[in-house]
C-alpha cells in the first residue's frame, strides 16, 4: 500500500533532516540550513501527512494515481533538498536539479489535491 510506503519513507527522511540540523548545530555552521528545512517539511511533514490520507481513506490509497503520487513525492523530496545541496556546495552549475526537484513535489502535490477532490465527501 502506497500510504504505509509512504509514511516510511517519511520517518526515514524526518530523521536524516533532523540529524543534519543537529549536525549544523555542533558544527555552529548553518550553511545547509534551507536543506534540512526542506528534507523536514517536504520530505518529512507532507509526505507523511499525503500517506496518513491514502492510509485513513481507503478509496484514495487504492486509487491507480495514489501510486503514481506518492512515487513522484518521494523522488521530488529527496531531489529538491539535494538540488539545494547541490547549489549551496557546488554553485549555480546545479541548477536544475532543485528546479526539476521542486517541479516534481509541486505535480506530486497538484495529483494529490486531484485524489483528495475526487475521494473525499463534502
Amino acid at each position: 500500500m502506497i500510504g504505509s510506503l509512504m509514511m516510511r519513507v517519511s520517518v526515514v527522511v524526518l530523521l536524516v533532516g533532523m540529524l543534519a540540523g543537529i549536525a549544523m548545530g555542533i558544527r555552529q555552521d548553518f550553511t545547509l540550513r534551507p536543506v534540512h528545512a526542506h528534507l523536514n517539511l517536504v520530505g518529512g511533514v507532507l509526505l507523511f501527512l499525503f500517506g496518513l490520507y491514502y492510509r485513513l481513506v481507503p478509496a484514495a490509497g487504492a486509487d491507480r494515481l495514489a501510486k503514481l503520487q506518492g512515487w513522484l513525492h518521494i523522488v521530488g523530496s529527496i531531489l529538491f533538498p539535494a538540488g539545494i545541496a547541490a547549489i549551496v556546495l557546488g554553485g549555480p552549475a546545479f541548477m536544475a536539479l532543485p528546479v526539476v526537484g521542486s517541479l516534481v513535489v509541486v505535480a506530486a502535490t497538484a495529483l494529490f489535491a486531484l485524489i483528495v477532490f475526487r475521494t473525499s465527501r463534502v
